[in-house]
């Protein structure tokens, strides 16, 4: 294949960019240059600070640097297709699992390139975020940080997590660490999946599937709610007015798909009526989430900025995913890339 050009277009600690340069296969150039990059706010920032801008010279080495690339980790800021600016690029190893509508913006087309995802990196983070909402709520944390602001000791009996059913609504790698954490506490796990087949919930470690069709009969069976879909055609408004309504009461709702699966109209009718005991909420539909929205003001809403997935590890866990794929890319072993993914799918 010749001399393959990486650029590093995102943030990427130093330590990262090294080991992709010792590891990286014979043949392969990685460049990387920070001071064309917008600084990161916090480790694993792929985007930056927002009012990045380069100079005249800058702008010109960057232009130079995306013309002579044949491979880049990440989509730079501000990207059209990849084309207009990276001609020869044909492949983009992205840090989100979540590009399918990033990928269809860009306009880009099954065929004219390979897109790996992040995918499975981000499993442990979310699942931790998940639990840790799940144990605010039964072991009742509101309670006591009130009653340690008060020096107030009172003795009171809380709930737990054993025997209560919690529902999954797409069981993805990130479904599936949420359902193995879930069994661990002996939860009852239920999902709901394209695929149905009978052997296919011992696979993903559920006690049930059902289908899209039966996806409200499972809601209405739930203690908590666990969405963790793509954001495709087929799961915009998922959880609509009709799926919320088939809500028991007292039920725990977690979102760390994306904002547009949920009408968040109907989510804040619930969370006002006492539907929704609580709702551990990582996505919006408008990120960021704008200073008058009402959610802010909700005291049984737990808002994270789009920051549960992120973890000091996780851009460890890309570069192995990266390295892996790099070989198999220059060895020509495309169908072996981890992550590739499905342009028509969108996941």
């Amino acid at each position: 294949m010749g001399t393959i050009r990486v650029m590093v277009s995102t943030p990427l600690e130093a330590e990262h960019v090294e080991r992709i340069r010792r590891e990286a296969p014979d043949g392969v150039e990685v460049h990387y240059e920070p001071d064309l990059l917008p600084p990161a706010r916090y480790v694993a920032d792929h985007d930056g600070v927002d009012d990045f801008q380069h100079t005249p010279e800058q702008a010109t080495r960057w232009a130079e640097y995306l013309r002579d690339a044949d491979v880049l980790f990440d989509f730079p800021r501000g990207f059209k297709h990849p084309h207009e600016w990276a001609p020869n690029v044909r492949w983009i190893q992205t840090t989100s699992a979540g590009v399918g509508q990033t990928v269809a913006r860009l306009g880009i087309k099954p065929g004219e390139m390979y897109i790996t995802t992040a995918s499975g990196v981000h499993a442990r983070p979310l699942t931790e975020f998940v639990f840790m909402v799940l144990l605010m709520v039964v072991k009742e944390y509101d309670r006591l940080r009130d009653d340690k602001a008060a020096r107030r000791w009172v003795r009171f009996c809380s709930d737990e997590l054993s025997g209560k059913t919690l529902a999954i609504v797409g069981p993805g790698r990130i479904g599936r660490e949420v359902a193995r954490m879930a069994r661990c506490l002996d939860m009852n796990v239920v999902a709901t999946a394209r695929d149905c087949r009978p052997e296919r919930a011992a696979e993903i470690g559920v006690d049930r599937l059902y289908e899209r069709s039966e996806m409200h009969t499972m809601l209405a069976s739930a203690d908590a709610v666990v969405l963790c879909a793509p954001h495709t055609p087929d799961t915009e408004n998922i959880m609509d007015h009709a799926a919320f309504d088939a809500l028991q009461p007292g039920v725990v709702f977690i979102n760390i798909g994306r904002g547009q699966l949920v009408d968040e109209a109907a989510l804040l009718d619930k969370l006002t009526d006492g539907t929704i005991r609580f709702a551990g909420l990582d996505v919006f539909r408008t990120e960021p989430l704008p200073a008058d929205s009402p959610f802010w003001d909700l005291p049984n809403v737990l808002i994270n900025p789009h920051s549960a997935s992120t973890s000091t590890r996780e851009n460890g866990r890309i570069v192995d995913i990266f390295l892996h794929n790099l070989h198999c890319y220059v060895e020509g072993r495309y169908d072996d890339m981890q992550n590739l993914l499905d342009i028509e799918r969108m996941y």
